[in-house]
């Protein structure tokens, strides 16, 4: 196939792009490189593919309209993966407005894309924040997730509504995709686990939110891209059974579909930090403070969906993904 990888030099779409490359794809490779963290890590995981002969990489907004509209127009993509966003909980509390514009405005911009040159599948990335205030576990995409705590959730509600407004009105094939709580190597600084790495390899204290009473539901970043992989050959179709009197939110009678992609075993976030200790060798120092606006306490995700229609589930153990991180870490900071 020829896809469109918007991220392409993020955490998850590098992984993905190298993944595509390696079975024979051709890949066009989209990312704006900001600075909402080091670039210098974007520059190292596109390192891995830039040069490869089927890949080409654009630097680019996904905001620009006219820019993502020609690449659309020239290259004819058969599948499109975006995995590009703002993200982050925190930093959507004090810049929302850089959310609307990469989450909102660029994915409109990707949808339209769609619309107007056949694309044969959609494939986005959405989010298990999209759960919110949703307290009923596992978290299924069968329940309907309208109360977001964070505007980064929102955005990527508002990502699913729209896609399936596009999937009914132009019969374009999509698929969301709830990542839960993805980790390993070049993943992004500002997620717990490099955070809480830098600090205990430092000798300085880790904040530990909610008194380390969270529950997450950590997901390996090999066990996301085999998931992508296996949803985006099989492009979205419409639930011959779905009932507008009683409303499946994770399928339509467009085609269009939601799934969670999650390890399906939530670990105490106490005991992700003791396996990290481990495979550091050093002990952490504790800050423990109360949970954080816009966090939710536990993360849980019924994957059955995935194990119905890809005969898939994550299998990751976190003790042996953190030990990989651990060792990338190293490797990559020198140590």
């Amino acid at each position: 196939m020829k896809v469109l990888v918007i991220g392409s030099a993020g955490f998850i779409g590098s992984a993905l792009t190298i993944k595509l490359l390696e079975r024979g794809d051709t890949v066009v490779g989209i990312d704006n490189h900001n600075n909402y963290y080091d670039p210098n890590l974007k520059e190292a995981r596109l390192a891995r593919h830039a040069n490869h002969q089927n890949y080409t990489h654009v630097r680019m907004n996904l905001e620009d309209r006219d820019g993502i509209s020609k690449i659309f127009a020239n290259e004819k993509f058969n599948s499109v993966v975006n995995l590009a966003a703002q993200a982050g909980v925190r930093y959507s509390l004090e810049n929302p407005m850089t959310y609307i514009d990469s989450n909102i405005i660029g994915f409109a911009n990707i949808l339209e894309g769609c619309r107007h040159n056949m694309v044969d599948h959609l494939v986005y990335a959405s989010s298990s924040s999209t759960y919110g205030l949703n307290t009923k576990q596992p978290f299924s995409s069968h329940e309907a997730v309208n109360h977001p705590v964070s505007l980064y959730a929102a955005t990527k509600k508002a990502n699913e509504l729209m896609a399936h407004s596009y999937s009914h009105l132009y019969n374009i094939p999509s698929t969301g995709l709830r990542f839960f709580t993805v980790y390993g190597p070049y993943d992004r600084p500002d997620m717990a686990l490099q955070k809480f790495t830098k600090a205990i390899m430092n000798d300085q204290p880790i904040s530990i939110f909610n008194y380390g009473k969270h529950r997450r539901d950590f997901t390996y970043i090999d066990d996301i891209i085999e998931g992508i992989i296996r949803v985006l050959d099989k492009p979205a179709t419409p639930n011959s059974n779905w009932d507008s009197n009683n409303p499946d939110p994770a399928t339509s009678s467009a085609p269009y579909r939601i799934y969670n992609i999650g390890n399906n075993n939530p670990v105490e976030l106490m005991d992700f930090i003791e396996a990290l200790e481990k495979s550091l060798g050093k002990n952490a120092k504790k800050e423990l403070l109360p949970i954080q606006p816009g966090d939710v306490p536990d993360t849980f995700a019924d994957v059955d969906d995935l194990v119905k229609y890809f005969s898939y589930k994550p299998s990751t153990n976190f003790k042996k993904g953190i030990e990989n991180f651990a060792q990338w870490y190293k490797d990559y900071n020198n140590i």
